[in-house]
This record gives C-alpha cells, sequence and structure tokens, in this order.
C-alpha cells in the first residue's frame, strides 16, 4: 500500500530549513579553511589548497550517487511504503561507500599522478596539493560511507538527522582546522588531518544513528543486498549520476585550471571567488533537498499533485533565496575577501571579479533546484545530458569570451554553464511529469494549480 500526504508550505519547510542550516555549514568550512591558509600570507599555499580540494572533490563527484542515489531510492521506497527495500537501500550503498573508499586510498598516487597536471599551477601550489591530497585521501571510506548514511535519512524525510549529521562533521573540522594550523603551526598537512579525523567521528556517530533507527531490525544480508533484479536499476542509475558528476567536475576542473594559467593571484582570487559560490549553492541546496525528498516520495506513492506542489515550491523559495543570498553577498562580500586572505594582490584581484560570484545564486537557482527534483525521481539519464550540453557550451563560450575579456570572460561562461543546466533541465522536467504521470487533462491541471 503506498503512503499519501499532503504537501503543504509548512511540511516543505520542515524539509528545507534543517537541511539549509546543515548545508550551509558545509562551505563554512571551505572559508574556514581558506581563511587558516590564507593567514599564512601566501599565495602558493592557498591555490594549492583549491587545487588539492578539486582533486578529492573529483573523487566525491565520482561516487556522489552515493548521496543523491540512495535518497532517491530510499524515498521512492517509503513512497511505497516497502520498509525491506528500504533497509536493503542502505546496505547496498554502505558497502558500495567503504569498498570504493579502500579503492581510493590504494590509487592515490595514479591520481596525484594525472590530476596535478591536467590542473596546473606552480611547483609550489602542485607541491602543497600534493600534500594535501595524499593526506585526505585516506578519509575516503569514511566520506563515501558518510555520504551513504546522509542520503538515507534525508530519503527517510528526516531532516533534523540530516543537519545533526552534516553540522557535527563541519564543526569538528573547523575547530580542527583552526587548532592544527593556528594552533599547532602544521599548515596544509594541518587542514588535510583535521578533515580525516572529523570524517571518522561521523561515520562513528551515523553508525550509532542506524542502531537506533533500526531498533532492532536488522539489515539485509548479502542473498538479499545482491539480487540483480534490485541492482540493475541502482547500478543504471548510479553510472548516469557518475558520468554528470565527473562531466560537472571536468567543468570546475576546467575553470581551476584556466585561473591557474593566469597565475597563482588570479588562482588564488578566483578560489576566494568561489567560497562565495559554494556558499550561495549550498545555502539552496536545503530547498532542493526538500525538493529530492518529496519527489520522491510522490513518485513512490504515484502522487501526480504531491510532485507539482513540490516543484512549484522548490522554485519559488529557490528563487526568494537566491536573491537574498545575493545581496547578502554583495554587501559583505569586500569583507569576506579581506578575512579569506591578507595578500593584497589577491584582495584587490578578487574585488574586480566579484560580481560575477554574486550574480551566480541567481542564474544558478533553477539548475540548483532542477536538481532537487531530478535526484527524486531518479531520471538520471536527463541530469547526466544536461550537463554534457552545459558543459560544451561552457567550453564553446570560454573559447569565444576568454581572448576578448581575460578572466571576466572565464567568469561569463561559467555563468552560461549555470543558465543552460537550469534551462534544459525544466524543459525535460515537463516532458519527463507527462510520461511518468500521463498527459494532465483541463481539469486536473487546474486543480493541480
Amino acid at each position: 500500500m503506498s503512503l499519501r500526504f499532503q504537501v503543504t508550505n509548512r511540511s516543505f519547510l520542515a524539509l528545507a530549513i534543517p537541511m539549509t542550516l546543515a548545508y550551509i555549514s558545509t562551505p563554512l568550512l571551505g572559508l574556514v579553511d581558506t581563511a587558516v591558509i590564507g593567514r599564512l600570507d601566501d599565495a602558493a599555499l592557498l591555490g594549492g589548497l583549491a587545487v588539492g580540494t578539486i582533486l578529492f572533490d573529483v573523487i566525491g563527484a565520482f561516487f556522489y550517487f552515493l548521496r543523491a542515489g540512495t535518497t532517491g531510492l530510499a524515498a521512492q521506497a517509503l513512497g511505497a511504503n516497502n520498509g525491506g527495500e528500504l533497509r536493503a537501500v542502505l546496505a547496498r550503498a554502505l558497502l558500495l561507500g567503504l569498498v570504493a573508499g579502500v579503492a581510493v586510498i590504494f590509487l592515490q598516487w595514479p591520481i596525484l599522478t594525472i590530476g596535478l597536471p591536467v590542473i596546473g599551477g606552480t611547483e609550489a601550489v602542485q607541491n602543497a596539493a600534493a600534500t594535501y591530497f595524499s593526506i585526505r585521501a585516506f578519509s575516503a571510506p569514511f566520506v563515501l560511507a558518510n555520504y551513504s548514511i546522509l542520503g538515507w535519512y534525508l530519503g527517510l524525510s528526516k531532516a533534523g538527522i540530516g543537519l545533526l549529521i552534516q553540522t557535527f562533521l563541519n564543526l569538528t573540522n573547523m575547530a580542527l582546522s583552526a587548532l592544527f594550523v593556528l594552533g599547532f603551526g602544521w599548515g596544509i598537512p594541518g587542514v588535510a588531518i583535521a578533515t580525516l579525523i572529523a570524517e571518522l567521528l561521523t561515520f562513528c556517530l551515523g553508525l550509532y544513528l542506524i542502531k537506533r533507527e533500526l531498533n532492532g531490525a536488522r539489515l539485509p544480508g548479502f542473498s538479499q543486498i545482491l539480487i540483480w533484479e534490485r541492482l540493475k536499476p541502482m547500478l543504471a542509475l548510479n553510472r548516469d549520476i557518475m558520468i554528470r558528476s565527473m562531466v560537472m567536475l571536468f567543468a570546475f576542473g576546467f575553470f581551476t585550471s584556466r585561473s591557474a594559467a593566469q597565475g597563482e593571484v588570479v588562482l588564488a582570487a578566483n578560489a576566494v571567488l568561489e567560497k562565495f559560490i559554494l556558499v550561495a549553492a549550498f545555502f539552496l541546496d536545503g530547498t532542493a533537498s526538500a525538493a529530492e525528498q518529496v519527489v520522491g516520495q510522490a513518485i513512490g506513492a504515484k502522487q501526480r499533485s504531491a510532485f507539482r506542489k513540490a516543484l512549484k515550491l522548490s522554485i519559488g523559495w529557490g528563487f526568494g533565496l537566491s536573491f537574498a543570498a545575493a545581496f547578502v553577498l554583495w554587501l559583505t562580500g569586500g569583507m569576506v575577501i579581506d578575512l579569506l586572505t591578507t595578500h593584497e594582490g589577491v584582495r584587490e584581484t578578487a574585488r574586480t571579479y566579484m560580481l560575477w560570484a554574486v550574480l551566480t545564486p541567481i542564474i544558478g537557482t533553477l539548475a540548483f533546484q532542477m536538481d532537487g527534483v531530478f535526484i527524486g525521481a531518479t531520471w538520471s539519464q536527463d541530469m547526466r545530458n544536461s550537463v554534457v550540453v552545459s558543459t560544451l557550451l561552457f567550453l564553446a563560450s570560454y573559447y569565444l569570451l576568454y581572448p576578448l575579456y581575460g578572466n571576466h570572460g572565464l567568469w561569463f561562461s561559467l555563468l552560461i554553464f549555470f543558465c543552460a543546466r537550469g534551462v534544459t533541465l525544466g524543459y525535460r522536467c515537463v516532458v519527463r511529469e507527462r510520461q511518468h504521470f500521463g498527459a494532465l487533462q483541463p481539469a486536473a491541471a487546474n486543480t493541480a494549480s
């Protein structure tokens, strides 16, 4: 028997607000890491942190399906009121995350050997990046397992638990980063060690929460987990999200690479401004996360009205928050830049290009919210195709605009990338809704609106 439920502003915000608070702490962690390294007044270290983070983000993007796919599949199992499959989704994701994380540890040197020359940067930047990544790689099993745990709880619509997990992870990481770098003087290794310890402690917290959640019920065994009929759609979903994530990381890696080609100061300045984008994106991810949860349940329960309501609330609240975020970033941007670095050249350069970063929340809102809708619905092929098309437009824009406008052209191209993702996914959402629920009759359309 499917789950029946109503979607209201109140119920939607009950999911969105905790996850907004949870997600906003993630870019704050990036700000703290950048700030503590920025206090050392060395542009090469700041650039090295940016490059090292991109390299590890490639790992996270490659296995992002452990968070996104788990949320969509768990929400649909909840909507279909299938408790056994709900537990099996968690078991499959945890097993895959831990195995993949161990593989990352053994593959860290090939990743560095290939990744550093691709991104570029001076020798000092690459040395700092290699130091950071070689330590942080050991956190991979816990990072990927934590993706699975968070995704599962979001699929259960337990945003409060998601808030607890993310807040514990990021506050622990921030505190340890400040202690190890500013207190102990460990520099780049201190930031990486702080992340490793924080991810391990969060994994332990997650296991405790799962044990309490199951309340005596056991996770299914291997015979129940490794069922091909259940694994096949999960693997297809994972494949598409993996390709989508890798192409997206290629786009951001290209942005970092083209920044590095302009010298250490521009690289560091763009890295500082990217933190603006992260803050805004994670701020808007709260409403996207609510859309994931509600849309997934609506798909599982076959409720078109709930799907349409989640779509409208996600886009409406998303745009409202994006304008608020852009306004705050514009007012406080100069102070934030000064906080993140003491290097005068980096400060001046970041101010020159700050407007582009401030516009990103508004331009990218539709893409962020559509991501939530498509993750909840597990329409992964469209997510994959949208990012591929948008990245091609990004590259074409760069090669057209950069020779004319330099770094301004690079930033403009990035905004085109965000805009293209939103437009393509918005179009596909209309098509997919009609395919999944059938043609909307005039009377039903009036009722749904």
